[in-house]
């Protein structure tokens, strides 16, 4: 349930009702917004009766919300959220760019490619330090040693740090260094991971899971809300599917039926969602044509040499074509791109 405040309610108002609904065993969620505020409810197993706070002093309206999903609908926040990281945000009508290859290979390798995305106008630079992989035997990821050669990325470029977190046990080191957690498509329903990060105000770039549906992706996003994070971020990177040209299928429609549902920021992964370098470019496009906040792109130097991902990543030289065919779209898509 949302409970609406009137416009003038005095701050007394506002904890008389965040008292009620603690003394009827649920929680509340403070929602401020442009004119008034709201107090979301969650914790109910059934139907909450209006009437327990449409007469007390200050309450405009109390709404029903059907959806599971609560604190990530619409019905909770009309306004769409913008996350911010920093002196940059995420959610803005600013496309962001994060890029990067899949994996830090060496301390030279990242400070060299950070170097160049800087010069193309990125301002975000993702690198994997802790890899999940199917095989136990495929690259794992240099693990501490990484994020330490991420923060001399940072040191040296300026550029915000985006990796992933893999589990409870390292997310204190990767949180040091991180300035986005991501939380990987494996562990989209870590739960424990998910209420670790969602206890800390860190932002997160949740990425769908192998075969999740909307539903269930969004009720991911809830339980990082629900622990007091309001730093969330979603990105689509395809889902796995009966087609077998492609390493995944990228779901597209993902990112209009978000926008409707959900008030939270929403990426594209193309280089996860197609797995194939030469598809990229175009599918990054048909991202942001479709209504997506940003993009996170594979971009490796020497992808034939690559330890992981090599063949779905763009050399620097595709990415500046990139870049310049997405300044053109951007301002049909009323966005704008900074270079």
């Amino acid at each position: 349930m949302l409970i609406l405040m009137k416009l003038d309610a005095p701050r007394s108002d506002v904890e008389r009702v965040k008292e009620k609904i603690l003394s009827l065993g649920y929680a509340t969620h403070e929602i401020p917004g442009e004119a008034r505020i709201a107090l979301g409810i969650t914790g109910n197993r059934g139907k909450i009766d209006p009437e327990l706070f449409l007469n007390l002093p200050g309450v405009l309206d109390a709404i029903p919300v059907t959806k599971p999903y609560k604190l990530a609908s619409k019905d909770f926040k009309a306004t769409k959220t913008t996350v911010p990281i920093g002196n940059e945000s995420i959610g803005s009508n600013e496309l962001t760019i994060i890029a990067g290859p899949c994996s830090v290979e060496s301390r030279q390798q990242i400070i060299d490619t950070a170097g160049i995305l800087k010069e193309l106008g990125i301002k975000f630079l993702r690198g994997g330090a802790y890899k999940p992989r199917t095989s136990p035997y495929a690259f794992q990821g240099l693990k501490q040693e990484a994020l330490q050669y991420l923060q001399d990325a940072r040191t040296v470029t300026g550029l915000k740090i985006v990796t992933e977190v893999k589990d409870t046990e390292t997310l204190p080191l990767v949180s040091e260094c991180a300035d986005v957690l991501q939380i990987g498509a494996r562990n989209m329903q870590n739960y424990s991971l998910l209420e670790a990060v969602g206890a800390q105000s860190k932002p997160v770039l949740l990425k769908r899971g192998l075969s999740a549906t909307i539903e269930e992706w969004l009720m991911a996003a809830e339980y990082i809300l629900n622990g007091g994070n309001p730093n969330v971020i979603l990105c689509e990177r395809g889902i796995r599917t009966f087609e077998t040209a492609t390493r995944n299928t990228l779901d597209l429609n993902a990112v209009p039926i978000v926008k409707k549902l959900s008030h939270l920021p929403i990426i594209v992964d193309p280089s996860h969602g197609i797995g194939v370098w030469e598809g990229v470019i175009p599918m990054s496009l048909a991202a942001v044509a479709a209504g997506a906040d940003g993009l996170m792109i594979e971009v490796h130097h020497n992808p034939e040499t690559a330890l992981s991902d090599g063949y779905q990543s763009l050399k620097p030289s595709k990415m500046k074509l990139l870049l310049e065919q997405l300044q053109q779209l951007a301002p049909i898509m009323n966005r704008t791109i900074t270079r």
